[in-house]
């Protein structure tokens, strides 16, 4: 494709337009596909509490400086 300044050819527009129309398809499609990435890690990070710890394993930790 040829680019003139100043020419007002249909085809020329045309395919600018046909180019902004696929351009802001393919920006909506990723916007809704991040928009679904963040509510499944918002989801994901919603667990159910785990469960009390048994016994003392863990509880206390000795460190020596």
């Amino acid at each position: 494709m040829t680019l003139a300044i100043n020419n007002t050819s249909p085809t020329v527009t045309n395919t600018e337009s046909a180019a902004a129309i696929k351009t802001a398809q393919l920006a909506q499609d990723q916007m809704s596909i991040e928009g679904k990435m963040a509510m499944d890690l918002i989801q994901s990070a919603a667990l159910p509490s785990l469960p009390a710890p048994v016994g003392n394993s863990g509880h206390n930790i000795n460190i020596k400086v």
